[in-house]
């Protein structure tokens, strides 16, 4: 649950100046004692199924430096922080490191995509610039303030990654990020119980370009994406890429199974980037990266080898051999728009043996159905050998392959029925852990 994180009073303002002190001491952040280093400041935050201040003791004596807590837990010290709520404290602690940085804080959000244009920019800048980001999937109201706290003096540039699944998140994020520069990559299909539908998502993730125009910051805006144009009119400084206002423009050159691009720009000509992303639909993630570099004044040839040299992890676009198959695992997250995505770019592969294994989409409320048979339709019109569903609404759809309830259920089928010299898509939300399958192909 995201809290009000508004600036506290002198009694808290004492209190914050002493934790930070401490903080600055021990600069290292934890909320998990399974996962407790010895030095680390101990947060005991609280859940629906969990209360981190029963742990405090436990951290203390596993060597924590430090607890913050917001119950007694039988004793007092100086390395023993008792505040009104963990999570706020958390959070101002954040905001309050924050504060202590001049230099570029870029945020990005969006539907699809949004970590691999995260991971292509780090690339791009750490090249040149000592630069800190989100790290796995950290983009939440508690993940986002110790990314923040992990930032140290040494930073030139900060890059976080905002998620979201319902309106006024990320207006509460950008109270303690304070982003100087915004970038949305798209708004689509996602999340679309908790934000009420299309119009919701482009609200919600909206109030990233929201704060930056009311901050006076800069706007990456992909001018392929009409909305995002008119989303963005209120921003008066802002940097464009993609083919209709970018100053550089991009091309598919290749996409099977490496997607290639090809680069104009009056300052370079023309020249390819060989990159080590599977889809067409990474190109605007390319462009964006591509793009804040230049803004920030790297040569394209570190551009070039900086996104050349990225290699994708943690299920996003992964192109692995195993035995005699050739697949493109892409499970860590999904909805109809990235689904519909990631098909289309199979379609095109030249491969034969085509096999597509794809786990239910998550959090489409009344959508959901529909969404889930316009994606049976679609595999329809592709030429495979097989296709496996797996859970979800694909259970209710009218469709003439084969089902399982779940992963493990499908593992369980593909022991008996391995396939060999394949080219296989596995895709699915996160929920489906469609990457299990891996352990039986």
């Amino acid at each position: 649950m995201q809290e009000d994180i508004t600036e506290p009073g002198t009694t808290e303002r004492i209190k914050m100046e002493k934790l930070y002190a401490f903080f600055l001491e021990h600069p290292f952040v934890q909320t998990d004692t399974r996962a407790l280093k010895k030095g680390e400041i101990f947060f005991a935050l609280k859940g629906p199924n969990f209360n981190g201040n029963q742990y405090a003791m436990s951290a203390l004596e596993n060597g924590a430096a430090g607890v913050v807590v917001d119950e007694p837990i039988g004793i007092e010290g100086e390395n023993i922080f008792k505040v009104d709520d963990v999570l706020t404290n958390l959070q101002q602690l954040a905001l309050h490191h924050r504060k202590q940085f001049k230099i570029p804080f870029i945020a990005i959000t969006g539907s699809n995509g949004k970590t691999t244009t995260k991971e292509l920019i780090h690339a791009v800048l750490s090249s040149s610039y000592k630069t800190y980001t989100t790290k796995g999937n950290l983009n939440n109201h508690i993940g986002i303030p110790l990314t923040l706290l992990s930032i140290k003096q040494d930073a030139e540039m900060a890059i976080i990654e905002m998620g979201a699944n319902h309106q006024k998140e990320i207006e509460a994020y950008c109270k303690y990020v304070l982003p100087t520069h915004g970038l949305i990559n798209n708004c689509g299909k996602s999340h679309l119980e908790g934000f009420g539908g299309v119009e919701g998502v482009r609200k919600g993730k909206g109030e990233l370009y929201d704060f930056i125009a009311s901050d006076n910051g800069i706007a990456f805006v992909n001018s392929d994406l009409d909305y995002l144009m008119t989303m963005s009119e209120k921003i008066k400084q802002k940097v464009y890429y993609g083919n209709q206002l970018g100053s550089f423009k991009t091309t598919i050159f290749q996409n099977d199974p490496l997607l290639v691009v090809e680069v104009t720009h009056p300052s370079i000509r023309q020249q390819k980037i060989f990159t080590r992303l599977v889809g067409e639909y990474n190109k605007p993630n390319i462009e964006a990266a591509i793009c804040i570099g230049d803004y920030f004044n790297i040569p394209f040839d570190t551009i070039r080898n900086a996104i050349e040299s990225y290699t994708p992890s943690n299920a996003r676009s992964q192109l692995m051999e195993k035995g005699s198959n050739s697949i493109i695992l892409d499970a860590y997250n999904a909805n109809p728009n990235s689904m519909q995505a990631a098909l289309e770019n199979f379609s095109k592969h030249a491969a034969s043996n085509k096999i597509i294994m794809i786990g239910g989409m998550m959090e489409l409320g009344v959508d959901s159905l529909k969404e889930h048979q316009q994606i049976v339709e679609q595999i329809k019109k592709i030429q495979f050998k097989q296709v496996i569903l797996v859970g979800g609404d694909f259970e209710k759809t009218t469709h003439p392959f084969t089902y399982f309830k779940n992963s493990d259920d499908a593992m369980q089928w593909l022991k008996d029925h391995r396939p060999e010299n394949s080219t296989i898509l596995i895709k699915g939300s996160r929920s489906m852990k469609m990457e299990k399958l891996l352990e039986v192909l």
